[in-house]
């Protein structure tokens, strides 16, 4: 039982944070209570250490403290000094604007024109043509505009002379036709180095050919269309001319209007806008075109002959339809009055139609070409309503086709229907008037078979 007591005592005392731990069987009470009294010994002079180790650091945290307390107050003292220096400079520097203001009095006003001439300036010559030839000036003029900005710097009399002679230079650039050699772009994209003609500062040309300026890359390259044939031989007579006065396509606002001019659709071009219908309808006006051709000929041969045939009746020919008319005259000579009428009939009736051949057609064209330029322009219709559903209106050449289209096969429909009626007018009228010749020879003839037939004999 005291055994047992002892174990449990041991386990009680290990679980409390003793550092004795009992490897073999306890022999007594005296030996447990010489193992306690070692193990509290050994704790009290533990504990004795943690204390004094305590209280060094202690000091020394307290020390650390005193220091840091110490450089705050010696940082406050200096805020406090930095801040009233800050403020005496702005008030400095306050005073020495103001007599900087007093002591410039009108030159503030002319040092910002200076700036304000100086950056428009450097913007001018970014988009001029002379900013070919002399491509550094526009960043020192811009350069000389952000120190007049400045409120440190002023502008001195060299800064003023330049921006000066820049400005005078350009003045007299404009004015000059002047060649120098240049990089350029050409049409299939190689860089060459070729001269080129600078007219003032409106249009730039080469080889007979305008070039166009990209301000933004600075590079100088060909159109890649040129404008029509009339503006390209004067600038190709300017480019060859060494002297005296040449007529030039002058584009007066720098290109623009030469790009537009250059946009304008050719002949071939708005041709090509009328699609399907239109090619349909230049075929029809050819056609009609080659008829017309034709049959003007072919009567104008018919109308020489009949009028010589009518000088010689007397003999007949077989190459005209008077003379064939003629023929029938002679050879029916004997039969009776009104036989000798029809047969003449007959024989105009079988010529009329030789005379109006393919008038019908001139005809039929004048009627159905204008009814394909309204079918042109229905279907135009309908692209243009189809590209409106799928993109909307934001975008106007998103409808530009349909539009097109739509106008220009209205157009070729009138421009073959109005010289169709005109040519078949012609053409019909001259028919009509050789097939009244015929009648009326018919009708002489007629007459003057009647009057011998009838004509009493002599006594």
């Amino acid at each position: 039982m005291t055994r047992t007591w002892v174990s449990n005592l041991f386990f009680l005392f290990s679980l409390a944070g003793t550092n004795v731990v009992a490897q073999t069987s306890l022999g007594s009470l005296d030996d447990l209570l010489k193992l306690v009294q070692q193990g509290r010994s050994t704790e009290n002079a533990e504990n004795l250490m943690r204390e004094q180790e305590f209280m060094q650091n202690k000091a020394s945290q307290q020390q650390l403290l005193e220091e840091l307390r110490n450089e705050r107050t010696g940082l406050e003292a200096e805020s406090a000094t930095i801040e009233q220096l800050f403020g005496s400079n702005e008030q400095a520097i306050t005073e020495l604007r103001e007599q900087l203001d007093v002591r410039m009095g009108s030159l503030k006003e002319l040092f910002g024109i200076l700036q304000q001439v100086a950056g428009d300036a450097s913007g001018e010559f970014d988009s001029s043509l002379t900013n070919i030839e002399y491509p550094a000036r526009s960043e020192s003029l811009a350069a000389l505009a952000e120190k007049m900005g400045s409120t440190t710097e002023l502008a001195s009399l060299e800064d003023i002379e330049l921006l000066w002679f820049e400005l005078q230079r350009e003045m007299t650039e404009q004015g000059k036709l002047k060649k120098f050699y240049t990089r350029i772009v050409a049409a299939n994209g190689d860089e060459i180095n070729r001269e080129i003609l600078r007219v003032g500062v409106f249009n730039v040309i080469s080889d007979g050919k305008y070039l166009s300026f990209n301000p933004e890359t600075g590079t100088v390259s060909e159109l890649l269309r040129q404008p029509a044939a009339r503006f390209v031989e004067t600038a190709r007579r300017l480019g060859e001319a060494d002297s005296g006065v040449v007529a030039f396509g002058l584009d007066p606002i720098r290109g623009q209007l030469l790009e537009m001019l250059v946009q304008v659709p050719t002949l071939r071009e708005r041709i090509d806008q009328g699609g399907t219908v239109g090619y349909i309808i230049m075929v029809l006006g050819l056609v009609a075109a080659i008829i017309a051709v034709f049959r003007f000929i072919e009567l104008s041969i018919i109308s020489t002959r009949m009028a010589v045939q009518k000088r010689n009746s007397a003999q007949p020919g077989r190459d005209n339809p008077l003379g064939r008319v003629l023929q029938v005259y002679h050879e029916n000579r004997g039969i009776d009055l009104e036989s000798l009428e029809l047969k003449l009939s007959e024989a105009v009736l079988k010529e009329a139609p030789k005379l109006t051949h393919f008038n019908i057609a001139l005809k039929v064209i004048a009627v159905v070409a204008p009814l394909l330029g309204l079918l042109g322009t229905v279907t135009g219709m309908i692209i243009t309503f189809q590209a409106i559903t799928l993109f909307g209106t934001g975008d106007p050449k998103m409808m530009a086709g349909g539009i097109s289209q739509a106008l220009v096969t209205t157009v070729q429909g009138l421009c073959v229907a109005i010289p169709a009626v005109l040519l078949h007018t012609l053409v019909a009228g001259r028919s009509k008037a050789l097939v009244e010749v015929l009648e009326q020879q018919a009708t002489g003839m007629v007459a003057e078979y009647s009057e011998k037939s009838h004509k009493p004999p002599m006594s």
